[in-house]
């Protein structure tokens, strides 16, 4: 047995060619990597190593990144989901790809993941997931799970033409409540649930069954694999081989408000090296009569003195009086916010949100934490210098109130539904539908993946009029994918929910004005 890693440069070494795109003392961002795996490969090593192959006798196990570049006769593809990578990080068990920093603060694994190592292995792992022998499923610890190359594409192929859900995932947080316990049926040993990634493609996995077993890989190999198929022509020819929509649960019901924070605006993002930006809307799926977000600056906000209150809280714990210049609006359940980038705003406590949004998530410059600290019992980084850079300060108390806060329009109804257009302002990509239905309802497709969650009612059912898939359930507050190549497809009341009246609510990439020219 060899290992790959014999013909990496040293740690040291590695450390230098990605430390461009670390974003130097930046705690949290830094930006995507153009690097390839054979940027990090010793030629002398790798000779070296491909010789130490040559002259063994018998079987040869080569192990590690980049084990195909040594001509195999056979190629494994062991993965694993970025989440559980993840976890590994938080525990100290593993480091960042040919470093030597295993037990580093996860803040920085993860930092230096998000920026170098997915994208590295991502661009490794499409090239040779056509013709790999077999795919390793590594995600349980000591529960290796195999399955051959072909019935591994042939998996992907068959979940590309129908709906599907993502495997999602929990974490807790400083502000995070207990709603999911009891509707998603969580343990309680935990301090709380605060988030629910429910559609992440970079970061969630996908489970599929091979007789009796279980496999369990990263989503992202369905988009690297079909992108066309699962994402549509027009969508790929914008965002290229990457999910555009994201959508997750914030659970504050009897937790705390959310940090307030800004995204940064499209031009702001490229430095980080990414195409596009994460306009987001919150749609609400449970509250109290005390239930409220933060949205927008108060009309009569100095900018000036506002940042100088932000800055004297974080520096000399002072209090920051976020009444005083964010506005602060009352929400109840099925309201829905569009947060469009350079907006400020945040969650409230006792509020249960389903944030539908651009895929850049890690993105997120937070101005005030409510001076607390986070479950390591540190201060969570807080970035008021970018955020100043890119706040919209003409996103007043007005102007939010007749842009952002519920805009519904009715689109179509008729016996037993109506279709309302919500969310999502008309400045971001993501266009988002409403629908509240007695009797099955019809979705037609124009060239798009269709993300959707039920907001209301316990149980439907998702069927093609062509008879193209199986037969879908879905639950109440989950999130489930529809591939732009799966064809129209009618979603109807069922189980405890038939005769009653449900809702959806469904994103798509909003076709662009200039699309038929």
């Amino acid at each position: 047995m060899v290992r790959t890693a014999d013909a990496l440069f040293d740690s040291d070494t590695i450390d230098e060619i990605v430390a461009p795109f670390l974003g130097g003392d930046d705690p949290l961002f830094g930006v995507i990597t153009n690097l390839t795996l054979d940027d990090l490969v010793d030629p002398a090593r790798s000779t070296a190593l491909r010789a130490d192959i040559a002259d063994a006798s018998g079987v040869v196990l080569v192990v590690g990144p980049g084990a195909a570049r040594f001509d195999p006769d056979l190629v494994v593809i062991a993965d694993l989901p970025r989440w559980e990578a993840q976890q590994r990080h938080r525990s100290g068990a593993t480091g960042n790809l040919g470093a030597d920093n295993a037990g580093a603060p996860a803040s920085s694994l993860y930092k230096r993941a998000y920026f170098v190592d997915w994208r590295i292995a991502d661009r490794w792992k499409l090239a040779h997931l056509a013709d790999a022998n077999f795919v390793l499923d590594t995600t349980i610890t000591d529960e290796p799970r195999l399955v051959t190359g072909d019935g591994y594409r042939d998996a992907l192929e068959r979940t590309v033409r129908r709906p599907f859900r993502l495997v999602p995932f929990f974490d807790p947080g400083p502000w995070g409540g207990h709603w999911m316990e009891a509707v998603c049926s969580l343990p309680t040993d935990r301090p709380n649930h605060a988030w629910c990634f429910d559609c992440v493609p970079e970061e969630n996995s996908l489970l599929h069954g091979f007789g009796d077993i279980v496999v369990e890989t990263p989503a992202i190999n369905l988009v690297l694999r079909h992108p066309r198929a699962l994402l549509g022509e027009r969508v790929v020819e914008q965002f290229g081989a990457e999910f555009p929509i994201r959508f997750d649960l914030l659970d504050t019901m009897g937790g705390g408000n959310l940090s307030l924070q800004v995204h940064p605006t499209p031009d702001y993002i490229t430095r980080f090296g990414m195409g596009y930006t994460q306009d987001e809307s919150y749609y609400i799926l449970d509250a109290t009569a005390a239930s409220s977000v933060y949205l927008g600056t108060r009309t009569e906000t100095n900018p000036d003195v506002m940042l100088a209150a932000l800055r004297a809280a974080q520096g000399e714990g002072a209090h920051f009086d976020t009444d005083r210049f964010v506005n602060r609006w009352p929400v109840r359940r099925h309201d829905h916010l569009s947060i469009p980038a350079g907006t400020i705003h945040c969650s409230g406590a006792d509020t249960v949100v389903l944030e539908i949004s651009a895929t850049p998530f890690i993105f997120t410059f937070k101005l005030w934490d409510w001076g607390r600290l986070g479950l390591d019992g540190r201060p969570r980084p807080i970035n008021i210098d970018r955020g100043a850079e890119v706040i919209d300060w003409s996103r007043t108390t007005e102007w939010v109130a007749d842009e952002l806060v519920d805009q519904i329009e009715l689109v179509a109804e008729g016996p037993g539904f109506r279709m309302e257009r919500t969310g999502l302002h008309e400045s971001g990509f993501i266009e988002t539908h409403r629908h509240w239905f007695r009797e099955p309802v019809l979705h037609t497709r124009d060239d798009s993946v269709d993300v959707l969650n039920l907001v209301e009612g316990a149980e439907i059912t998702v069927e093609s009029p062509e008879r193209a898939f199986e037969p879908f359930r879905v639950h109440y507050a989950e999130t489930f994918v529809v591939p732009a190549s799966a064809g129209p497809f009618t979603v109807r009341p069922s189980g405890p929910s038939a005769g009653t009246e449900c809702a959806t609510i469904r994103a798509r990439i909003r076709a662009r004005p200039d699309a038929d020219d």
